[in-house]
């Protein structure tokens, strides 16, 4: 029974193959065009606009927005760096 328990542990909550690391890359550069296209979208904006778009209104959603895909971005590459430079 314990080794079922123990090949049971290791096969669903066990180490991954360092192959699973391209998932965290992927998502990081998914994340980092999201910004892009993000800051592309306010910078316009502010550029079409200004006068409309200079309230505190705005600055918040922008800087939502902004860190809500930068922020993401940040985390992915990080975790992509630790599981490359993982010992397996």
């Amino acid at each position: 029974m314990q080794n079922f328990l123990s090949n049971f542990l290791n096969n669903y909550f066990g180490a991954l193959s360092k192959d699973y690391c391209v998932y965290f890359y992927a998502l990081s550069i998914l994340f980092f065009i999201l910004f892009i296209i993000s800051s592309v979208s306010i910078g316009l904006s502010l550029i079409k606009k200004p006068s409309e778009v200079l309230d505190l209104k705005f600055l918040i959603k922008s800087t939502v927005v902004l860190s809500y895909t930068f922020i993401p971005y940040l985390v992915n590459r990080l975790l992509h760096t630790m599981c490359v430079n993982s010992v397996f």
